[in-house]
């Protein structure tokens, strides 16, 4: 009971630290990025809101996370190589903000921020089907699978940064939903960790929320997807039964089905999948007229009813010491319908919806592809 109380304590400081070191430090980044020109500018046409926003959010948010974490985390080996590796990851988008990196530069920094906690220990040992047995990895398997993982996470959250407070409010749903589960396993380090990381979002959306006065640049989104994936695996994944896969997969599902979508988008139309596009989910709201806050805050709304979703199948099991359990069984059945209910809704809203409006044909096929800048920095949007 004690353990429960101080766990708690400790998951709510470090939220609450997190919250006011951004707040403290958000003038210190903007001040940082027009000293060292990381300014989206209104000309480079990848933002719906004004130009002259700075774009190193990313650096507070990393001062945010790194000292309530060396505060209130139980720091282990595997702890300080996640910690380590975010600092890795800030760096690399840092640089990505202020000079530009060539999508292979930024992959390879990439590789080598998730290389970091896999190779001290956080990656997926094994996955069993129900309770027990199942298929143990090797090192030589479970460590790339890790690696690719991670990576694929920290992209899909520099996708969807598109929108003023979109990423930040996706990623404390995430985040304040992986803090849920991890308290129940119990995995006390990692779910003070992620509500840290909760906790600095949602002081951060006071800045980014529309009109934004400061971007999270590659740095944040780059730190934001690697702490959520490293969180995932060390806290849910590196033993995991079948069934709790389906967590992280709900609770991050936007960012999946945007990334799936605009990816599979740009290998049918042959283009390169690091060069920008409006094809992302927040751009296809903006195309059937959405304004950017009522489009951040339909994918707001889409990610609370998955990650409810996932948090059903983690805490009403509908088998329990030998029985089925009838209330059970109908409350996540109607959490899996509202979860399936709202997401044909959004497939009605950005298809169906679009393809019978005459008016939103002619101005999809009349706008012209997002602009990209040559050289070097029209390869920059590897995760864009």
């Amino acid at each position: 009971m004690w353990h429960q109380f101080t766990t708690h304590l400790a998951v709510l400081w470090g939220a609450l630290s997190a919250a006011g070191l951004v707040l403290a430090l958000a003038p210190a980044a903007r001040a940082l990025s027009r000293r060292l020109g990381a300014v989206d500018r209104a000309e480079e046409g990848r933002r719906s809101g004004p130009g002259g926003v700075p774009r190193l959010g990313g650096v507070a948010l990393f001062a945010a996370l790194l000292v309530p974490a060396l505060i209130f985390v139980p720091l282990h080996r595997e702890m300080v190589g996640i910690l380590v590796g975010a600092g890795v990851a800030t760096a690399v988008g840092a640089v990505d903000d202020v000079h530009g990196l060539r999508w292979w530069q930024k992959l390879a920094g990439q590789v080598v921020a998730a290389s970091i906690p896999a190779g001290l220990g956080v990656w997926v040992h094994r996955i069993t089907l129900l309770s027990s047995g199942g298929h143990v990895f090797t090192a030589s398997v479970g460590i790339p699978l890790t690696v690719i993982g991670i990576v694929a996470l920290m992209n899909m959250v520099n996708f969807l940064d598109g929108l003023d407070g979109l990423a930040a409010g996706i990623c404390a749903i995430a985040a304040l939903a992986f803090c849920i589960i991890d308290l129940a396993v119990p995995a006390t380090a990692d779910a003070i960790l992620v509500a840290i990381v909760c906790g600095a979002c949602l002081a951060f959306l006071r800045e980014n929320f529309y009109p934004a006065r400061l971007y999270m640049g590659d740095s944040g989104a780059l730190l934001l997807g690697y702490t959520l994936g490293a969180v995932s695996v060390q806290g849910l994944l590196k033993t995991a039964v079948l069934p709790t896969l389906v967590l992280p997969l709900l609770v991050l599902a936007v960012p999946l089905a945007d990334t799936s979508f605009v990816v599979a988008k740009r290998i049918k139309q042959r283009r390169p999948v690091y060069l920008a596009d409006r094809t992302h989910l927040h751009h296809r709201f903006e195309a059937i007229g959405f304004s950017p806050r009522r489009a951040v805050i339909y994918l707001y709304l889409w990610c609370m009813i998955l990650a409810l979703t996932g948090l059903a199948t983690r805490f009403v099991l509908p088998h329990v010491d030998g029985r089925w359990i009838a209330w059970h069984i109908a409350l996540d059945a109607f959490a899996a319908v509202v979860a399936l209910g709202s997401s044909l809704y959004v497939l009605y809203l950005l298809e169906i919806v679009k393809r019978a409006n005459p008016f939103i044909r002619r101005r999809s096929a009349a706008a012209p592809a997002e602009p990209g800048p040559p050289g070097p920095e029209a390869e920059t949007k590897f995760v864009r």
